[in-house]
Formats: C-alpha cells, structure tokens, sequence
C-alpha cells in the first residue's frame, strides 16, 4: 500500500492506473447497497441481503484503502443523507490500527521541521508513541525546563499520498455529479473540494495551535474544562508540542471513581461550553468523540485533537440557533422552515411531505425528551429532507453529528443527565449574550453610522425620485431576467403558440383550396392543397411530441431559500 500510494503521489502512472482500479473495485463492490445513495436502511438484514459487504466490512475496507479513505469514512459518518444508517454507525465506530513509523523517520521529521537537533530541543523524547492515527503519531516527551509535553508529529510523506488520493477522486466525483440522479442531489465535486479544505487545514499543526489556543480563551468562563497550550517555539507545520496531561478516556472511567466524585458537572460544562462555541464564536469541533476528551487527575474535563473545526458564518449561525431552539420547544414548523432556508430545494423536492414529517419528528423529539438526543432528531431532519428532496446544509449535518458524540460523551460522564434541559438553558443564555453583544459600542456605533448616511443620503434620493416621476422618465429596470428560467419558459411558449398558429393556418388554407379548380392534382386532389394540410399536420403533431417528451426532461431546478 505504501509503494503504491507513492506511486500515485508522485505522479508515476502504473501507480496511478492501479490506485484507480482499487478504488473503482471497492466502488463496484458496493454499488447496490445503498452507499452514497441517502436511503433509510435501517436494518442490518437489508444491507446483507443486496450480496454486498456488510457496513463493518466496508468500514474495513476503507480503513484499509489508507489514510485518504480513513478521513474520508469519519467525514462520512457526519452525512447522513449521503450513506445510509448502518454504515454510518459503522464508520463510527470504525477505529485506525495504524502502525508506528519507526523512531529514525519521525526524529527527521521534527528535526527538519524544528530546525534543531532533537537531543537539543528536548530533555527527553520517548521513542514509543502514545497513540498512532493515519495522519500523525504523539510522542511523550520533557522540555529542557521540565515541562511535561506531548508532541503531534505527522506522518512522513502523508500530505503527498492524499493529494494523489483526492486527485483521482475528483474525477470519480465528477462523473457521478453529471450521470447519476443521487450525484445531481449531493453534488459530489462540492462536497469533496471541501473535504480537501478540512483534510488540508488539518495537515497544518500552526492552524491547530490557533485552534488550541482560540478555544482556551473561549472556554475560560468554564473552570472545569481544560485546553491544553501549545508552545509556539517547539511547533511548525508538521509538528505540533503541547502541555501534556494524564487522565482516563470518558468511555474508560471507572465505576468506583464516578461513585467517589460526580462527573455530573463535568457533563453540562462540556455541553455548555459546545453550545456556546457554535453560537457565540461560530466555530464546531467537528470531532468531539469519547477518544478526545479524558478526565485528568485533578478533576477536569481536557479536550484534545482541535484540528477539525469548521466555521460557521454568522447569517447560519442565527438560522441554526433558531432551528435548534424552536426544537427544543416543539415547534415542528419554524424547525421546517429554518432548515428550508438553510438548504436547497431540488427538482423533486415534496415540501407538504417535508413539512409533515418534521413535524411529527419534532413531536416525538418533544414526546420522548428521554430517549431521543438532539443529535439523533438533527440527523434524522436532514434524512427527511433527503427524502423529500431537501439538500439540507452541510453545517447542519456537522452540527448533528457532533452533538451526537456530545450526547454519548455526557452519557458516559452522568448516565442520568437531562441533556435537553441543558441545552434549553445554555440557548436561553446564549440568546442574552447575543444580545449584549448586539447592544455593544461597535455594534451601536455602526447602528449609529447608518442611520446618519440613511437621514443624510434620503431626502436627497427621494427628491431625485419625485423629479423623474414629475418629468415622466421614471423607469423601473429588472436585470438578470435575460437568461433566466422565466424568460426560457416565456420564449418557448411564444414558439409553440406561433408554430401552432402557422399549422392552423395552413390547415385552413388547404381546405379553402380543395374547392379551386386546379391544373396539378395528386389523388383527386390539389396537389398544394395536401401540400399544405400535410405541412400544417407534421407542425401539430411536432407540438403534441414536443409537449409529451420535452417537457418531461426538464433541466434539474434549484432553489435557495432566502439568506
């Protein structure tokens, strides 16, 4: 595999034609059993019974097709309308037995990357990893002032292989985009350049060093949770040192220790401040699973892998923060309406399904406050739409999932905590500090700025107004219209109803002519008599076809919901 993916990365062919054949055979294995397809399987017998893999032996495949796919399958299981169910959990739980890189490539990497010899950066480097991922590898090692630090390094060579890998998925993804229904849905080539933004900020360690350091300052209002600080002398793009802790992994805790002290506390500061990150600063840890957050020997609750977050823009942010609130309180329709205008409405998109079926979704959610998470009811919202022909956004997915790991993190922490009464008090607060936030100086003095271009600019723009009413030059311009669908739909309107008057017209002329005498006859008949009433019938029938085929092969139409 190693061989191959270099052949790929650098360019070589036979390695390319083979990675390609590889990647076309998983494809072909797969091709009936709802992947990528945004069916509703739920049960695991539907899934074995199309002849195919099962989800965990896709799941494994994919681990085993590379670094490339491993990302691709976490990314996956975030998409629920893209794969159906069973796959999804299974790329959940799909989990990286990567082997370690041996000892002498990884001190090249931080050598070459540090620009220092190892012995002399650190006191101490331990040659065993603490944990190997298919990106990176951590190493325990000690500063020269003592400090106790746990150093990322990334995998010689990775960033070559995934370029090659996304190279040719480009081309797979484009021609699912052009030739198939789900492809025309999903938009394949989108959704994987994006995919390449996220996989390649990944790769940059002094991004994920802001983003340790962005959510350290974020997080302050919450004593319990616990960052750790990276240390900028020591990171580069392909190494990344930061302070080290012990602890045990959430899904690790010993029943005798959550006995002795409550992790209760842990549980809601952690939704708290999750919530908090995504409406108040607009950031998601799109990866919050029980493997990155452990709970250190002095109590608190340490977050670690911030090298997936995803930004949301502002305009999102409120449409999200309005869509998870009115769930919450059991409004089923303002939920349908948020999500409406956060996604796209396809060619075939059902909206009186779509309505009705989040509604009754949000209905359960409200009934069964126990037993259905905020995560699963936000999933299970963009499944709907998929169904009805909704291409719901993408950061609603991520939200979903997240909040998904989220609920099994808390469940790990306090079996008992009501999440939702969590959530519905961290919304309330985030909807306060909005609010402060809205009545602060800036945003007053920008406020204040267009008010005074409004009373100064206005009367002056209405006088110009009024002067072109009075002088009967006052126009009205819409742009845009010229190749537009309305204008499409108006021209071939006007061509049918022309070419149905010219067939009518040489009917009528046929029939006026068969009672002249004429010279030149063909069956008894005028020769240009049935000239013309055979021109005037191919011109009806022409109509007739045109409105039978045509029109039912319609371009796929596309609407956004208003921003």
């Amino acid at each position: 595999m190693d061989s191959e993916a270099h052949s790929v990365a650098t360019g070589n062919a036979p390695g390319k034609m083979a990675r390609r054949g590889a990647i076309l055979r998983f494809l072909f294995r797969y091709r009936n059993s709802g992947v990528f397809s945004g069916l509703s399987i739920s049960a695991p017998t539907e899934v074995e019974s199309a002849g195919e893999g099962s989800p965990a032996e896709f799941a494994n495949e994919l681990e085993a097709m590379g670094p490339t796919f491993v990302k691709l399958g976490q990314m996956l299981s975030t998409r629920p309308d893209i794969v159906p169910p069973a796959y999804a959990e299974a790329l959940e739980r799909m989990q990286e037995n990567v082997a370690a890189v041996p000892f002498p490539l990884i001190r090249a990497q931080v050598e070459a990357e540090l620009g220092v010899r190892i012995g002399k950066a650190f006191a101490d480097f331990d040659e065993r990893p603490l944990g190997c991922a298919s990106l990176a590898q951590v190493h325990a090692a000690t500063l020269r002032d003592g400090r106790a630090v746990a150093v990322k390094v990334q995998r010689p060579d990775v960033a070559q292989r995934l370029l090659g890998d996304l190279d040719l998925l480009r081309g797979f993804a484009g021609a699912a985009d052009r030739f198939t229904r789900i492809g025309r849905h999903v938009h394949f080539a989108e959704w994987l350049d994006e995919f390449s933004r996220t996989l390649m900020a990944e790769l940059d360690y002094v991004a994920e060093a802001e983003n340790l350091e962005r959510f350290r300052a974020h997080m302050r209002h919450f004593p319990r949770l616990w960052v750790p600080q990276p240390y900028w002398d020591y990171t580069a793009r392909r190494v990344l040192t930061m302070e080290r802790a012990g602890g045990v992994r959430v899904d690790e805790i010993p029943g005798l220790r959550r006995t002795e002290q409550s992790m209760t506390p842990l549980a809601e500061e952690l939704l708290r401040a999750f919530l908090d990150q995504v409406f108040v600063h607009g950031e998601i840890h799109a990866d919050p699973h029980p493997g990155n957050l452990r709970v250190t020997d002095d109590g608190r609750l340490a977050i670690f892998d911030l090298g997936m977050v995803a930004n949301v823009p502002p305009k999102q942010r409120d449409r999200l923060l309005k869509l998870l609130f009115a769930a919450v309180d059991g409004r089923g329709e303002q939920v349908a309406e948020e999500s409406i205008a956060l996604g796209v409405r396809l060619e075939d998109y059902d909206e009186p399904r779509y309505m009705r079926e989040v509604g009754q979704l949000i209905s359960r959610y409200a009934a069964h406050r126990g037993s259905m998470s905020e995560g699963r009811t936000v999933l299970e919202l963009v499944r709907i739409g998929t169904r009805c022909g909704l291409r719901t956004s993408p950061e609603l997915s991520l939200l979903g999932k997240a909040l998904l790991n989220l609920d099994t993190a808390c469940h790990y922490l306090s079996p008992s905590l009501d999440t939702q009464r969590v959530v519905e008090d961290q919304l309330q607060h985030v909807m306060r500090a909005r609010l402060r936030k809205s009545l602060s100086s800036p945003n007053l003095a920008s406020e204040l700025m267009e008010v005074q271009s409004l009373l100064r600019d206005g009367p002056r723009k209405l006088s110009d107004i009024l002067s072109l009413v009075a002088e009967n030059r006052f126009q009205v311009r819409l742009t845009g219209l010229e190749n537009s669908r309305l204008m499409e739909n108006l021209q071939k309107i006007a061509n049918r109803i022309a070419v149905g008057v010219i067939a009518a017209s040489l009917i009528m002329a046929s029939a006026l002519i068969m009672r002249v005498p004429a010279t030149h006859t063909l069956l008894g008949y005028p020769l240009l008599a049935l000239l013309f009433f055979l021109l005037g019938v191919g011109l009806g029938c022409g109509i007739v076809a045109s409105s039978l085929l045509s029109d039912h092969r319609a371009r796929a139409r596309e609407e956004h919901g208003p921003r």
